[in-house]
């Protein structure tokens, strides 16, 4: 049987222009991109993880002067991402077996890690300590509670998994990231839920 993230990868592979055309380029992220970005010096390293089609996140990215690694595990979003963004490096790559052999002065997961199950979701802490020097900047989007939601994208059920907050700080904890800031449902941004840490040291 396939995963719940597999699933994902299928909806989005199926469906990735339609989600570039409904997400657009408008940026709401903007003040929590202004966030993460005081964190990481300009021209460093980011990884965007789960990058999609490159737009508006890694291109404002790139125009504010980080060196931007993207990864994608839906080859037609990261054919989007490699035409919007050409000369960009890009990998195929699903985010469950991360292993770049690199290190990043920021790290993104944007409204990718909450496809994860929860499980998936725990295994994540050890590779994002694995891509992070001291002071790496990490910002994710996740739920405001602890299971399964599901959403759609044209008509496919599309999964979204989350852990609860207190497990979120404890597993940022065991992995040397301090949290630096975190919002439930911030009606800002979407009422998107958003986590930013820095690794200590």
């Amino acid at each position: 049987m396939a995963s719940s993230t597999d699933s994902v990868i299928d909806v989005y592979q199926r469906h990735g222009a339609a989600w570039a055309r409904l997400r657009g380029d408008g940026l709401v992220e903007k003040k929590w991109l202004d966030r993460f970005c005081a964190l990481v010096p300009t021209g460093a390293a980011v990884l965007d993880i789960g990058c999609g089609s490159g737009l508006p996140i890694a291109r404002e990215l790139i125009l504010r002067g980080y060196d931007v690694t993207g990864l994608d595990a839906t080859p037609t979003m990261l054919a989007q991402f490699q035409a919007n963004l050409p000369n960009i490096a890009a990998h195929l790559g699903d985010m469950r077996e991360l292993a770049l052999g690199r290190r990043f002065a920021g790290l993104l997961a944007w409204d990718s890690f909450f496809h994860l199950s929860p499980s998936d979701q725990r295994g994540m802490f050890p590779r994002f300590q694995a891509h992070a020097a001291a002071g790496t900047a990490l910002m994710f989007t996740s739920g405001d509670v602890e299971g399964v939601a599901m959403g759609e994208l044209e008509g496919d059920p599309l999964y979204h998994g989350s852990l609860d907050a207190e497990e979120y700080r404890s597993l940022l904890d065991e992995a040397g990231f301090a949290v630096i800031a975190h919002a439930e449902k911030d009606p800002t941004c979407g009422f998107r839920t958003i986590w930013l840490a820095r690794q200590r040291g």
